[in-house]
């Protein structure tokens, strides 16, 4: 809804899903604790210090900025504007342009854990994701694929499997952080 605001419109939605998204990685926590995850747990995120905030967008960006240039390269479309023709986009377009995002994510994943859970600060957190990336690189790229199948259920469905896509990626990576950092407790 964020991106038909004229002009500010994807800004604004860059700086506040990922904020948003946090709920379910929050929901996943609460039900590691054995506790059931709530609605409050969507706006947890917007409580953050602001340091953790901007390590949470600043992350999301790179999947964005990743995801605008494969639009760009791949079918001369600008998702900064939303008026550029992004509707017509075929499958294939989409699928590469997902790809693409899903990749440029990798090995920034874990920085939203570290900032919100650990609460380490943006350079060493950013700099530990990059760290598991890179000694657990094939294990990750199986998990992109996952994450492709996932949204391709997703958008074959016209968004209802997002219902279930969404809360399975953050249930995963909420598990693959707590698995490769050697997490044994959930946060509180």
């Amino acid at each position: 809804m964020l991106k038909t605001v004229p002009g500010v419109g994807t800004l604004l939605s860059q700086l506040v899903t990922p904020l948003v998204a946090c709920g379910l990685v929050y929901g996943a926590a609460a039900t590691d604790r054995g506790s059931t995850p709530s609605l409050r747990d969507a706006i947890l995120a917007f409580k953050a210090p602001l340091h953790a905030i901007a390590a949470v967008i600043a992350s999301a960006l790179v999947a964005f900025i990743a995801e605008a240039f494969a639009a760009w390269w791949i079918a001369d479309v600008n998702l900064f504007d939303s008026g550029s023709g992004s509707a017509e986009l075929s499958a294939a377009a989409v699928g590469g342009i997902l790809a693409l995002g899903i990749l440029a994510s990798l090995p920034v994943m874990f920085v939203v854990f570290h900032v919100l859970f650990e609460h380490v600060r943006p350079a060493p957190a950013f700099a530990a994701s990059w760290k598991a990336f890179v000694l657990n690189t094939m294990p990750l790229l199986v998990y992109s694929a996952a994450s492709m199948v996932l949204l391709g259920f997703g958008l074959a469905t016209f968004g209802l499997g997002l219902a279930l896509a969404l809360p399975l990626w953050a249930a995963s990576s909420y598990v693959a952080w707590k698995d490769i950092f050697g997490i044994r407790d959930a946060p509180a």
